[in-house]
């Protein structure tokens, strides 16, 4: 008969317990089974003996790792609770400003080289331009001018020599 090993410190707990997370995190997307401390108690007593010490040293560790949780309740291993708050307020401000992806593979380039100078002036004054809206994805300020990513390179290129003549 197999002697159980004496209760885990509460360092060997805790990685345990990252594991365990992780594992589920790996296999699901995101953990689906750990809420508590008494959730991780199944492992723990297959390896330890079963009692209120093991119990207490599983709490403390679950305490000491301070995982924020999900909407659903459940742990989150790979965040702290700043990311958690951080991840909130970036969602919100994306609903907000209606933000969405736009693919730079779907995008040509067009490089204008500019006068290091006034470089800033320009670009300010074409990210407020009524003439420039919707003629370009972003633009990039680059060492020797200015870089844009548009939909209609074509379109964007007659416009800007027509506003060099």
């Amino acid at each position: 008969m197999a002697t159980l090993k004496k209760n885990p410190s509460r360092k060997e707990c805790e990685e345990a317990i990252k594991r365990i997370i992780m594992t589920d995190v790996l296999e699901n997307g995101k953990n689906t089974h750990f809420k508590s401390a008494k959730d991780f108690m199944n492992y723990f007593e297959s390896l330890y003996p079963p009692g209120d010490s093991l119990n207490k040293q599983v709490q403390r560790a679950v305490k000491s790792l301070g995982m924020p949780k999900d909407e659903d309740g459940f742990f989150i291993i790979n965040k702290t609770n700043a990311q958690i708050d951080e991840d909130k307020e970036i969602s919100r401000m994306m609903q907000l400003t209606r933000a969405k992806t736009v693919s730079i593979e779907d995008c040509d380039t067009l490089f204008l080289r500019v006068d290091k100078k006034y470089k800033s002036y320009l670009l300010t004054l074409i990210e407020e331009s009524m003439t420039f809206k919707n003629k370009y994805v972003t633009i990039v300020d680059s060492t020797e001018g200015l870089i844009f990513y548009t939909l209609n390179k074509s379109n964007l290129e007659t416009l800007i020599d027509s506003l060099m003549q």
